[in-house]
């Protein structure tokens, strides 16, 4: 249709049938230049027009104590029947307190109690909150900065091997730590973390990891922990390798639903410099793909992560400028 009525046009008057070829060309033109112009990747821009046209959301962050701290020292050797080996690290004399075949769904609904009902500040509240809907418990006394190695396993009775496929209705194993000492919950904003382990069996033989980590707050709110990456100048450790206290409460999470994915699990890097410059320390993490790779200077001049190019909707610092200050004034 197109054809014939440029021929019919053409035919008509071919000065007229050129002008309107050229308009019809500068204004494709302006319609892709325009719509490249948007997706053109900031590092290639000029400086004046990236600062004039980002926009990126900064977060405000508010920095809390964490009294607790988990770790799975020997994940290899964990399994449903001869069970698992934790390590707590606390600030404060706590409590952990093991739940073994926790259902996924009251633990969930237990979470939105600690929202709306009543705080979960000790094992009794969560038990109440889960309605006992688990198979069997373990208590631990934990010791200020002790970090003695505690054997959590299921009784030969129970008679568990696995819990069936996936998705399951029970979670493995619900590790939970609560502040001892009353007056400690007044002190810390942080009164309880309860910390979602998968536990390797017959049917799943997923390699023992921490799933989910939950903080709850003593205000009635509770944050999902998640890792940050970072990137590295020296090759990332081995699966079989551990992680410190610190790393372990930021694992990537799996879906709900099915611990899905074989996918060797993602470790936090040890570098230190921007990737952009190699030069000031990293101090800024992207939202939402959670890469940590900028400095202060070069923040400004990115839309997009330059590590996945993700776009940046939102980003937070790991310190504030007085505290960066302080830590060269250290250092010096």
């Amino acid at each position: 249709m197109a054809a014939v009525f440029l021929v019919t046009l053409y035919e008509y008057s071919p000065l007229f049938y050129i002008a309107v070829v050229f308009v019809c060309f500068l204004v494709t033109s302006g319609l892709v230049l325009g719509w490249f112009g948007l997706g053109v990747p900031v590092i290639l821009r000029n400086s004046e027009e990236t600062e004039s046209s980002t926009r990126v959301l900064k977060k405000q962050m508010r920095q809390v104590k964490n009294p607790f701290g988990l770790e799975i020292p020997r994940p290899a050797a964990a399994s449903i029947t001869k069970g698992v080996t934790l390590t707590p690290d606390c600030l404060e004399d706590c409590v952990l307190t093991c739940y073994w075949g926790c259902n996924v769904q009251k633990l969930h609904e237990a979470l939105q109690k600690h929202v709306y009902c009543f705080r979960i500040k000790t094992p009794q509240a969560l038990e109440d909150a889960l309605y006992n809907e688990y198979l069997y418990r373990q208590q631990y006394f934990i010791k200020k900065n002790d970090r003695e190695e505690k054997y959590c396993q299921l009784p030969e009775d129970a008679q568990v091997v696995d819990f069936g496929p996936v998705p399951r209705s029970r979670y493995p194993l619900v590790a939970l730590l609560t502040l001892a000492d009353e007056e400690d919950r007044e002190i810390y904003d942080i009164i309880a973390m309860v910390a979602v382990i998968h536990i390797p069996d017959e049917s799943y033989r997923l390699s023992c990891r921490i799933l989910y980590q939950y903080l709850l707050l003593a205000q009635g709110q509770y944050h999902d922990l998640k890792q940050l990456f970072m990137s590295a100048n020296s090759p990332a450790p081995s699966l079989g390798d551990t992680l410190p206290a610190e790393s372990s409460t930021d694992r990537t999470l799996l879906e709900k639903a099915g611990l899905a994915g074989d996918e060797p699990e993602l470790h936090e890097e040890t570098s230190k410099d921007c990737v952009v410059c190699q030069n000031g320390p990293v101090n800024w993490v992207l939202l939402p793909c959670r890469h940590a790779c900028l400095c202060d200077g070069c923040l400004k001049y990115f839309q997009q992560c330059p590590m996945c190019r993700q776009f940046v909707q939102e980003s937070f610092p790991l310190c504030s400028k007085k505290e960066q200050d302080e830590d060269e004034s250290t250092h010096v």
